[in-house]
């Protein structure tokens, strides 16, 4: 049973067949079983590739199949449209355009398997791909909001230098009244003279600016933060709609890229073999001796073909006689005296009868 249907996916004529001996019974099942087992590595391949796209595990299998029956209809006729010719240099210039095909479609079933295969190598090169997408991005982002940032940033430190020079300059009138209080300096009387009241009210009336100063500074400065801080919270917004996109670089374009930055060897030994998978059915016929399967066909072929002949060229010479036969009977009836002068009366009352029919027309619209 499953030899049988080992010959079904094969191609072959299944009734020639079994007039043949075992051995090529077995050859045209091992071609067959090799058609088929590609065809369902081609519908896990294609599963497992469309589920990279669709994440949907029914649609997954569902075009898996199709496309593994796509590829088993393929290849079934691609080996019974091989026809042993005995002349190996016809027979390859006969297979080049379906080896060629076998070949595409070793790379489209492979490709899919390899993404598998490697998938923790495929990871790891997406994994350093999306830190560095997110760096990248964070970058991009961050020049939308960096200049503002560091605008608010200048203008609060530049606050904060005046509050500090007018504070640095309030204590250094306070040190000077107190020196002159403690006559340790200015004029060096011990007590509170009419120089230290100078002094003293410059000082009060400076911190007085001082105190001005740091509430007008302190508005200025809050505001500035809150500012730095709503920026800071517009980036980090944008960054988190954005990362979303980042995480989600895992289909199948960005892992077949991630694939072509491993190392090639391990990749080119896969399909070496898918391919060999894919051309044994063809190779096979092509190497394999014309076998009775193949003279069964041909004989069979021949004997359509010659029957077609026959059949057209009898058809072709009942036509040419046909043809003779009627020329010289219309050639005789031509020649015929009586017909002649049966056809001239019948034409000669007919003419006259019609006549007769438009002069009566006539003399009635008159």
């Amino acid at each position: 049973m499953l030899k049988q249907f080992f010959i079904i996916c094969s191609g072959a004529d299944t009734d020639i067949l079994e007039a043949c001996s075992k051995g090529e019974q077995n050859k045209y099942a091992g071609i067959g079983a090799t058609v088929f087992f590609t065809a369902l590595m081609a519908t896990l391949a294609a599963s497992y590739a469309l589920y990279t796209v669709f994440n949907n595990a029914f649609s997954a299998i569902f075009f898996g199949i199709v496309w593994g029956l796509l590829i088993f209809n393929l290849d079934r006729y691609i080996v019974s449209t091989i026809k042993k010719t005995g002349h190996f240099v016809d027979e390859v210039i006969q297979a080049s355009p379906r080896i060629l095909l076998a070949i595409i479609i070793a790379i489209v079933i492979s490709k899919p398997l390899e993404l598998k295969i490697f998938e923790k190598e495929i990871n790891q090169v997406l994994l350093e791909e999306k830190n560095q997408l997110t760096l990248n991005n964070k970058a991009q982002i961050a020049e939308q909001y960096n200049p503002s940032i560091d605008a608010l940033k200048k203008n609060i430190t530049k606050l904060e230098q005046e509050i500090d020079s007018k504070e640095t300059e309030v204590n250094e009138l306070y040190n000077t009244y107190i020196a002159e209080a403690e006559g340790t300096a200015g004029t060096k009387r011990v007590g509170k003279g009419p120089v230290y009241k100078e002094k003293r009210d410059k000082h009060d009336a400076l911190l007085a600016e001082l105190q001005l100063l740091k509430k007008e500074h302190k508005e200025k400065i809050k505001t500035a933060e809150l500012n730095i801080a709503q920026l800071q919270k517009n980036y980090q917004t944008q960054v988190d709609s954005t990362q979303p996109i980042i995480n989600n670089f895992d289909g199948l374009m960005a892992r077949v890229n991630a694939l072509n930055k491993l190392p090639w060897l391990p990749s080119l030994f896969i399909f070496l073999l898918f391919l060999a998978i894919e051309t044994s059915p063809i190779l096979a016929k092509l190497l394999a001796p014309k076998g009775a399967y193949d003279l069964r066909l041909e004989d069979q072929e021949d004997m359509i073909k010659t029957n077609v002949t026959q059949n057209k060229k009898q058809r072709a010479l009942m036509l040419q006689t046909d043809s003779n036969i009627n020329d010289r009977i219309y050639t005789d009836i031509e020649n015929d005296d009586a017909l002649y002068k049966h056809k001239h009366q019948t034409t000669k009352e007919l003419m006259q009868l019609q006549a007769n029919a438009f002069l009566k027309n006539q003399t009635k619209v008159l």
